[in-house]
């Protein structure tokens, strides 16, 4: 199988656990992850105060192209997603090239503000719900929710449900299942 690469997009602000779950479940199963800085290379101070140093700046990550790309909750880094004209960029780049984008929590408020794929279903943070609606989206309360190639899920509760789900789509269900049953998880 072809290695596969995801980039998961940083900004101040990000929920730590978003970040750390997807991308430690995704390379469990051996899928290359880029923690790409949305402004520079700098650490990176998350929503509860962690820090954590970006593997590239997003602009020299996005000349490799990646399966799939991920942007993880919190406060106020998906403000700042929805807020960078770059991303929409971004993320309508992937959906031309047929790939995967992802956004958890309140990161989805990111593919409404860039017009992205409106009119799909997803999911977020209840919080940011009627956002969503309001900006033509279905609204599902499902956990994980999977629209063509767009997927999406709830919050940090759901972290390893969507970094899973990546898992399944990008490489399989059984690598999922494995990784699954390895990590103990319910």
């Amino acid at each position: 199988m072809a290695l596969r690469r995801a980039l998961i997009l940083l900004a101040d602000g990000a929920e730590e656990m978003e970040v750390i779950i997807t991308s430690d479940v995704l390379r469990r199963a051996g899928i290359e992850v880029t923690l790409g800085g949305l402004l520079g290379s700098s650490p990176i101070t998350c929503a509860r105060k962690a820090r954590i140093l970006p593997d590239a700046t997003v602009d020299d990550a996005v000349k490799t192209s990646h399966d799939v790309i991920i942007l993880p909750g919190g406060l106020p880094g998906s403000q700042t997603l929805a807020d960078t004209p770059k991303v929409g960029d971004i993320l309508r780049s992937q959906l031309s090239s047929g790939g995967y984008i992802a956004a958890i929590c309140a990161a989805p408020i990111a593919f409404a503000s860039h017009s992205i794929q409106k009119g799909a279903t997803l999911t977020s943070f209840p919080g940011v719900r009627g956002k969503l609606e309001e900006a033509g989206y279905n609204y599902s309360e499902d956990r994980v929710v999977v629209d063509g190639k767009m997927i999406t899920s709830r919050g940090p509760g759901t972290a390893f449900e969507f970094a899973l789900k990546l898992v399944e789509i990008l490489v399989s269900a059984e690598e999922a299942k494995k990784l699954h049953e390895g990590m103990l998880l319910k």
